[in-house]
């Protein structure tokens, strides 16, 4: 017991240091110990960015090379951590294309997921075995692996689309080439892999938040950028998310001064309802309303959850923030929901990745609810069926379609 005890203190101080670290990165912290730690960041990004600037160097002088699968690769990423509202774009172009009839697998790395044990690498290194498979999340037809094993977005992925398949490997040539082989798929959406060049033949989609495009404009650890705002010349198509229709201009010409032709979309993030975590009871949003309601959330920017709630009319009376990805453990959920219950609230709600990341046996002892997102579009097209048409369809192919004969015969991937 006086082990299992240090243990969670142990890992309760890991959880404040790294909160800490996100809180400098995204300059949520002010005071002297915040200002010298960014100091000690930035230095970090220096070296970070050579890095990157020098494996750009190295694909675009083809020493370094991008293998063709010979399929539609298509391709949504971001320049920044976390927080731009990928997955749901993710479900939904996959959602999209699978009614259209392609034949749609969804590779992810699985962040955060179950690794294979070092006993078992160390064996096959000396043994020179065969590396493992991917992970196959879903067949298409079949949920196969939780959250644990494949990560909380693979498996959220796989859960809402039924006949998508989902695939998880840090090798996205080998797990797309398994995926083509094995399921005879047709097209590859790459979640989260703008930076993950050894794959060809893609179409960039890239993702860009409203509310915080590039974040303080520096690159990781000090800021939220993975490579440099100018490398948006790779986008096939930019999406500005979270939006509320309003005050985007700046963020459209600080876009344009960099791929003056791109194509700009502009959508929202808007919820559709709560869902029971237990009984999986869907409850209309109205019932936020002048509700006490407690709220948690494990993802990179909780302010737009907490937003969301706000403006549904919930006297949010406890809220508790915990790093992106993270995995909750017994002691930190009985200690929340001990103080949750303290304060005498109806209901508690969270978001639907951190409810993918709950042991499904695990019943909260208040009413818990994930709220459920959902995506539309505001300006660059008309719907989101029309953006998947310009986008994934060849023209030849959409005048086929139409029985119109083309003039002229243009593959455009």
């Amino acid at each position: 017991m006086m082990k299992s005890r240090l243990k969670d203190r142990i890992n309760e101080n890991l959880r404040s240091f790294e909160q800490f670290t996100v809180d400098v990165i995204y300059d949520r912290r002010q005071g002297g110990k915040a200002r010298f730690f960014s100091i000690f960041l930035k230095s970090l990004s220096y070296l970070y960015g050579s890095i990157v600037a020098t494996r750009m160097f190295l694909y675009n002088q083809m020493v370094m090379k991008s293998q063709p699968l010979g399929c539609l690769v298509i391709v949504v990423g971001n320049l920044t951590v976390g927080g731009t509202g990928k997955t749901p774009i993710v479900e939904r172009i996959a959602k999209n294309l699978s009614a259209r009839g392609r034949s749609v697998c969804i590779l992810s790395r699985g962040y955060k997921s179950k690794k294979e044990p070092k006993w078992k690498k160390m064996i096959r290194s000396i043994t020179h075995g065969e590396p493992p498979k991917p992970k196959v999340v879903s067949d298409g037809e079949n949920v196969l692996l939780d959250s644990t094993l494949a990560g909380d977005e693979p498996y959220m992925l796989a859960k809402n689309l039924p006949g998508v398949c989902v695939v998880v490997d840090k090798n996205r040539v080998m797990a797309g080439a398994y995926a083509i082989k094995k399921f005879g798929v047709d097209t590859l959406i790459l979640d989260d892999g703008f930076q993950y060049l050894p794959l060809k033949g893609r179409l960039n989609l890239v993702l860009v938040d409203k509310n915080n495009p590039f974040g303080n404009e520096q690159l990781l650890p000090r800021g939220i950028l993975r490579e440099p705002i100018r490398n948006i010349k790779r986008a096939s198509y930019v999406f500005i998310t979270k939006s509320d229709g309003q005050d985007t201009e700046p963020i459209r010409e600080q876009i344009l001064r960099h791929k003056p032709e791109v194509d700009i979309i502009e959508c929202a993030h808007h919820p559709t309802h709560l869902q029971n975590l237990e009984t999986l009871e869907q409850l209309p949003l109205e019932v936020l309303k002048d509700k006490k309601v407690g709220c948690y959330s494990g993802i990179a920017v909780p302010e737009s959850f907490e937003k969301f709630l706000l403006n549904l009319g919930a006297d949010l009376q406890h809220k508790e923030r915990f790093i992106d990805h993270h995995r909750f453990t017994d002691y930190e959920l009985s200690k929340m929901y001990e103080e949750i219950g303290a304060k005498g609230i109806d209901f508690v709600v969270t978001t639907e990745k951190d409810a993918a990341r709950l042991d499904p046996k695990y019943v909260p002892p208040i009413p818990t609810y994930y709220l459920r997102l959902e995506i539309s579009i505001l300006d660059g097209a008309d719907d989101f069926e029309e953006v998947i048409n310009r986008i994934c369809f060849p023209k030849k192919d959409r005048l086929r379609q139409n029985n119109v004969k083309p003039l002229v015969e243009n593959q455009e991937f």
